[in-house]
Order: C-alpha cells, then structure tokens, then sequence
C-alpha cells in the first residue's frame, strides 16, 4: 500500500474500529499525520489544533485495527498512560508483523 491509499483507506474507515490494518496502512497514515501537524502548526496553532481534533478518531481506529492484525485488542492503546514504558511497549506493539489468525 502507498502514501494516498493509505491516508484514503483510513479516512474511509473514519470510525471503523473492526477488522485490520496492514502494516504499511498505519506508518503512511501516522506520517500523513505527522507531517499535516507541522504543517498546520506552522500555519496557525488553532489549525493545527482543529486537524488534531479532526484525526483523533481516524488514527485511534487505525491503530486498533492495525492492533488487531497482530491478534491484540485495540484496548492495548490505553498502555501509554504507563510513563515511559507504556509508549515503547505500544510502538513495539504496532511494528510488528502480521499474525496469520486474527480473531478480530
């Protein structure tokens, strides 16, 4: 999958918590969202406060389905209010590879 079609495939699936995401879906959706962010925080802070409002619910929904292609509950998101640890363990999480049986 590619840079468009994963920012499409993601915004079409705004709020769609089932199923999965492949591997490179979630890191191209999450650059998009990097980069929008500095873009618009350099255009005016309450933009970029609105674009981070606007991709709150896409990028958890991403997340979870892409948790849910390494056979983990979307729920696991909830382990970076750990310090520290917590966000290490998450990104580990939504690196690795896809498991073959996923009951979600």
């Amino acid at each position: 999958m590619n840079f468009q079609d994963a920012i499409k495939t993601c915004f079409s699936k705004y709020a769609e918590f089932k199923g999965t995401a492949s591997l490179s879906e979630y890191w191209w959706f999450s650059l998009f969202i990097v980069l929008a962010s500095v873009a618009t925080t350099m255009v005016s802070p309450v933009l970029s406060g609105l674009f981070s409002l606007g991709v709150l619910l896409p990028s958890l929904a991403a997340a979870t389905r892409r948790l849910h292609d390494t056979d983990r509950s979307g729920w696991w998101q909830l382990i970076v209010f750990l310090p520290v640890v917590g966000w290490i363990i998450l990104i580990v999480f939504l690196a690795q590879g896809s498991k073959a049986t996923s009951k979600y």
